[in-house]
């Protein structure tokens, strides 16, 4: 097949970063494959469409192991042997096996669980403070949907209450970074401060989760060594919050735009559970994979995509594919939705998506409880977004009640 031209995504829709899923939609009609521009202005490969994405993620010539490479520097500025890189979604197998069963020892469903009355508590303390506010207004990623999942990840690892906010800006710096020496920073700063965290937690361990990382060994009496422990602290930190932020975020704007399936759920709390499932599909927290290096010239879809490109999955788009959703545009609470790829597909597939899934319901449910007329505030159009194509979701989103 004849190359086809590189597509400029910005070109193709000047508000692509608001909604990008009308671009998908028209390159998915083409073909699966993309030779693209992306809007911060970086060539690569987009893999689009449920069934290619499924492909691409099971296959072990789309590598996230960008360290071992020289191309490193082809997505951040940093040292690849910084301590907060060393970490499974930077690895293929048999590292990526090795770091992911030493992390499932501790970070298990039983221990998820478990978290779930405390989970319910912060929810209410939360609810609590917003709905004292005598205007009735309040901005809810920063009033709740950001401090929820903040201070359950924070205190299942067994990170400092006065850190957080600290956490959080290095966060917004690794994953939707703007400033290249910024995001270098980033990732030095929270190398950093883990270290003298994993210090004193291996001094006095406690109950929490990085207290038992650090004393897990295997049968064979592998463990996480320090650079490792650093990394899989941050990734942990990072994803363990900014997955829920964005669902949450992104769940009430669904809801909000589809009032009668607010209605539905405030009716039927039975509906919760696969509600949140078609929040993720319909539009989830996380567009795109972390980038791919593509280890050897890989057809799919009638495209070659050239040794040492890289290339992004798009889950988002798969949750739109009319191939395996019928009538995939449609927000529906009672549909099931099970397949979409919103935490990733094979070997990294989410490990805390049970966490974010257990977040999420808790908070849905006591947020529309507590709040019967809750409203958004601001025009969609003016909501400022988290820049980039990783994360989707917004930074603000006033409401009242």
């Amino acid at each position: 097949m004849a190359a086809r031209p590189i597509a400029d995504l910005l070109q193709l829709s000047p508000d692509f970063e608001r909604d990008p899923y009308p671009v998908y939609a028209a390159l998915r009609a083409e073909g699966p494959v993309h030779h693209v521009r992306v809007p911060r202005g970086v060539e690569l490969y987009l893999v689009l469409g449920h069934e290619a994405c499924r492909t691409a993620y099971t296959d072990p010539r789309f590598s996230r192991d960008w360290l071992k490479s020289d191309q490193i520097t082809e997505i951040m500025e940093i040292d690849p042997a910084a301590p907060a890189l060393q970490h499974m979604l930077m690895m293929d197998p048999p590292d990526h096996t090795r770091l992911r069963r030493l992390v499932s020892r501790e970070f298990t469903t039983r221990r998820i669980e478990g978290l779930a009355p405390r989970i319910q508590e912060i929810t209410d303390e939360l609810l609590d403070t917003m709905l004292a506010r005598e205007d009735h207004r309040a901005d809810l990623i920063a009033s709740f949907a950001f401090p929820l999942p903040m201070a359950v990840i924070c205190e299942l690892l067994g990170v400092p209450e006065l850190d957080r906010n600290a956490f959080r800006a290095w966060s917004n710096q690794i994953v939707s970074p703007v400033d290249t020496s910024a995001e270098k920073d980033a990732y030095e700063q929270m190398g950093a401060y883990l270290l003298k965290l994993i210090e004193a937690k291996r001094a006095a361990p406690g109950e929490d989760l990085l207290s038992g990382l650090i004393h897990t060994v295997d049968e064979g009496g592998d463990r996480l060594s320090p650079p490792e422990l650093i990394g899989m602290c941050a990734l942990l930190l990072i994803a363990g919050h900014e997955t829920t932020v964005n669902l949450i975020g992104n769940g009430l704007r669904a809801l909000h735009d589809h009032p009668e399936q607010l209605a539905a759920v405030r009716e039927d709390p039975e509906l919760f559970e696969g509600a949140v499932e078609e929040m993720l599909r319909y539009d989830g927290p996380v567009e795109t994979s972390t980038i791919r290096l593509v280890l050897e010239d890989v057809e799919l879809g009638g495209v070659t995509i050239p040794k040492g490109s890289a290339a992004l999955i798009v889950q988002g788009d798969a949750g739109r594919d009319p191939a395996r959703f019928d009538r995939p545009e449609t927000f529906d609470v009672r549909r099931d939705a099970r397949g979409h790829m919103a935490f990733g597909h094979g070997i990294h597939h989410c490990l805390g998506a049970p966490l974010a899934r257990l977040e999420a319901r808790i908070a849905f449910r006591s947020l529309l409880e507590r709040c019967p007329d809750l409203t958004l505030t601001a025009d969609e159009k003016e909501l400022p977004w988290v820049k980039g194509m990783l994360m989707r979701g917004v930074k603000e989103l006033p409401i009242a009640w």
